[in-house]
This record gives structure tokens, C-alpha cells and sequence, in this order.
């Protein structure tokens, strides 16, 4: 059994990942921006966490890396793959759906057998 703590941390980076497959649809994302977007939401996510994750999506197919510029500096910058997409489209889907039985005044009940 795992303890809470990584039951919370396993939940926040499913939702990481989408908030990262968002931005990588609109536009080339690199780390720091990616990481100061989180932030903005109310993740608190460092490098050390960050860049692994975005390999990992790399890895999957989700992600492309490019060599590119940002900030007047010299960046990886990572792009949305056609996979990505895909991806992304099916978790619109579940967060939407789940949204709206959050916020149902009653959940559908479960079916006891």
C-alpha cells in the first residue's frame, strides 16, 4: 500500500500532464514558463520534478522536443504530438464528465449486486 502522500502526488501529476499537454496544444512550452504557469495554479512543482515528467511524456509519444529560442535564451522546447492530442482529447472528455457529477446535487447511484 502506498502512503497518502504519494496517493496526492500520483493525483496532481495526472493533472500536471493535462495542464501540460493544454499549453504544449497552443503553443511551444519549455520548463521554467511550465513550471511558472503551475505555479500559477497553485502547484508547486520544481525542476527536479518537472523535467522528468516532461521526458517521461517525451518518452510516451505525447511530447517532441525542438531546439529552440525563448526568453532571448537558447531553450528545449517541447511540442504537442499527434498522440498528445489524442491524449488530451480524451481527458477533456473525463474532466468533463467528471465535472458535472461533482457537481450534481446527487451522484448516480451505484449499482449494489
Amino acid at each position: 500500500m502506498f502512503p497518502v502522500k504519494n496517493h496526492r502526488r500520483e493525483f496532481f501529476y495526472g493533472l500536471i500532464r493535462i495542464h501540460v499537454l493544454l499549453h504544449a496544444c497552443h503553443e511551444p512550452i519549455f520548463g521554467l514558463a511550465m513550471m511558472e504557469e503551475l505555479a500559477h495554479h497553485g502547484y508547486r512543482i520544481g525542476p527536479g520534478t518537472l523535467y522528468p515528467l516532461l521526458h517521461g511524456m517525451e518518452r510516451a509519444g505525447l511530447l517532441k522536443t525542438l531546439p529552440g529560442q525563448a526568453g532571448g535564451r537558447a531553450r528545449r522546447l517541447y511540442r504537442i504530438t499527434a498522440a498528445g492530442r489524442r491524449a488530451l482529447d480524451r481527458a477533456k472528455a473525463k474532466v468533463d464528465e467528471l465535472y458535472r457529477e461533482l457537481h450534481e446535487a446527487q451522484p448516480r447511484k451505484l449499482k449494489l449486486h
